[in-house]
């Protein structure tokens, strides 16, 4: 299995697909990379040469935020949300949906399994 940053890219795919596998490499950028590296899409990751790993390397390092360094920017970004207590922020800080999205129901997956509340049939009654 070649590396790349880091990362074990796979041996059976095409090199535009095993360069996903990098965090902050989508297909676009992948065939890109390729293209200026003059690297056929389509050869499989376990023909590329050390000399072509190396290029991919160089390449990432220079000109993308990829890997760690993405993710760190990801977390300071978020720390910075928490930090400021906006509203994104304080959602992060309770692990709830920033986007918008309707919590009464869905959500479980930003909300953990349910919670049962003791009590709750009853409010519906009350109102009439």
């Amino acid at each position: 299995m070649p590396r790349v940053l880091g990362v074990d890219i796979p041996n059976d795919k095409p090199t535009y697909i095993a360069l996903q596998y990098l965090e902050g490499i989508g297909p676009v950028i992948a065939v890109q990379i390729c293209r200026n590296l003059k690297l056929d899409p389509q050869r499989r990751a376990r023909e590329l040469s050390e000399d072509d790993i190396q290029r991919i390397n160089t390449v990432l390092d220079n000109d993308y935020t990829v890997e760690g360094q993405l993710r760190r920017q990801t977390q300071e970004n978020i720390g910075r949300l928490k930090s400021i207590a906006c509203y994104r922020g304080l959602r992060h800080r309770r692990n709830l949906p920033c986007r918008g999205q309707r919590t009464k129901t869905n959500a479980r997956t930003r909300k953990g399994s349910k919670k049962t509340v003791a009590g709750k049939k009853g409010v519906k009654d009350m109102r009439h």
